[in-house]
């Protein structure tokens, strides 16, 4: 159901009021509870309640979302999983997202970047005591609360020691705040939240910590190009530094950026704008409407959940025209790699052989293929018309930076599955 549609008039015992948006999971209501509090409720769309496996990884968002609670997050007050459209509410927190705060009133200064990353940090610390991993930190997923920021959207979280779900399609972050191992289809751990959060701050400050383009470009440079932090105020730019570095054993946990964030037992200063004395109204551009304020700050999980990675170039050009090209030398690695052309082996069928056959066929993109054991088969851009054959004894994990560009062949036989231009797709092959 999207923008237009019926509203349903109760989900579960919920009245609904009205819709908050709508994104590639399904909609979001605000709606009451009979004792008359707000909340959010998720629905999920009709076709992915009728697909199993979204429904396990719905049971999980729902289990590692209740897990969290403390005053940095917006905790689950309901769920029904096994409903004929399976929804999810939580309490409904009155603010806007921290990226439409930025977008209303600009960077901020070193002070309330402190006490940003501060509170972020100490909402890392109550997700990851509950043995999850958030993977999907950015300013959509902020509320700037009046008692602080709220974060939100455990779409894809998942328990650290649970089993992983390795479902082709499946989603893993945000380009531009998307950690070099999360990039690259490796497990993940409380690590890349720390980096997610050092690129928050570079957004924050005013900046872009890999710059703009798409989808694949930006998670090409988290893996092999230096993040730009120049907007960063210079006594914040050695923590920053610190979160983003390429090796997760690098970056400081969130007990440590607290001591580098907040020093000693300084006061406590507000992470949300205080209202000015009257004056003359602002321009109508200048305003936040409170739907938009509290929608944006819902729906960021909407625009991700199991399908997050869903983005187009907005030149509509080449996709991938604003990775480097093969022959340049990466700065995070110091060394430089050409895709070569190989002719595809005659081993697909073989017993206990994962055979996947690669073809750029329509642009050039970027491409990583891992084998069983951990180690990179490939990580560089393959050109228009180029093939790579890759072959492992139990499992192959491929990651398409531009998913519409390529061709498979799986075991000798083609996958059939179209993509939009610019998806990025972690794909699991055993």
């Amino acid at each position: 159901m999207g923008p237009g549609s019926e509203l349903p008039e109760r989900i579960g015992g919920y009245a609904v009021e009205r819709e908050l948006g709508a994104g590639g999971m399904g909609t979001v209501y605000l709606a009451r509870s009979r004792g008359g509090r707000p909340v959010a409720v998720k629905v999920a769309r009709p076709e992915l309640a009728a697909d199993p496996h979204f429904r396990e990884r719905f049971r999980a968002e729902v289990a590692a979302a209740r897990k969290v609670g403390g005053f940095h997050t917006a905790p689950v007050v309901d769920a029904d999983p096994e409903a004929p459209a399976p929804w999810l509410a939580t309490a409904y927190v009155p603010g806007p997202t921290l990226s439409g705060l930025l977008a209303e009133r600009g960077p901020m200064d070193e002070g309330r970047l402190r006490m940003l990353g501060a509170a972020l940090a100490e909402a890392l610390q109550a997700i990851h005591a509950c043995g999850l991993v958030h993977r999907d930190l950015k300013p959509g997923n902020i509320v700037m609360a009046e008692d602080g920021p709220r974060v939100l959207d455990f779409g894809i979280a998942r328990a650290v020691e649970s089993t992983r779900l390795t479902s082709t399609g499946s989603a893993f972050g945000t380009p531009g705040f998307l950690a070099p191992e999360q990039a690259q289809g490796a497990e993940v751990d409380g690590a890349a939240d720390v980096f997610a959060l050092g690129a928050v701050l570079v957004a924050a400050a005013g900046g872009s910590a890999f710059g703009a383009g798409t989808p694949m470009a930006l998670m090409y440079r988290s893996v092999h190009e230096p993040a730009d932090f120049s907007a960063v105020p210079q006594g914040l730019r050695p923590v920053v530094a610190a979160c983003l570095a390429k090796d997760p054993a690098d970056r400081p946990t969130p007990a440590k950026l607290l001591d580098l964030f907040v020093p000693g037992l300084a006061p406590y200063t507000p992470t949300v704008v205080v209202p000015a004395e009257p004056t003359a109204p602002a321009p109508p551009r200048r305003r936040v409407l409170p739907a938009v304020l509290v929608a944006a700050a819902v729906i960021a999980v909407l625009a991700g959940g199991a399908y997050l990675l869903t983005q187009k170039d907005d030149r509509g050009g080449d996709p991938s025209a604003a990775a480097p090209g093969p022959g340049q030398s990466s700065s995070a690695t110091g060394t430089s790699s050409t895709p070569a052309t190989t002719p595809p082996t005659t081993t697909a069928g073989l017993p206990g052989v994962v055979t996947v056959v690669v073809t750029a066929e329509k642009r050039k993109a970027w491409l990583t293929v891992k084998a069983s054991d951990g180690r990179t088969l490939f990580d560089d851009v393959l050109q228009k018309g180029q093939t790579r054959t890759f072959e492992d004894e139990d499992l192959l994990n491929v990651t398409l930076g531009d998913a519409d560009a390529f061709r498979l062949v799986v075991d000798g036989e083609p996958v059939e599955e179209t993509y939009e231009p610019g998806q990025v797709r972690r794909l699991s092959f055993h």
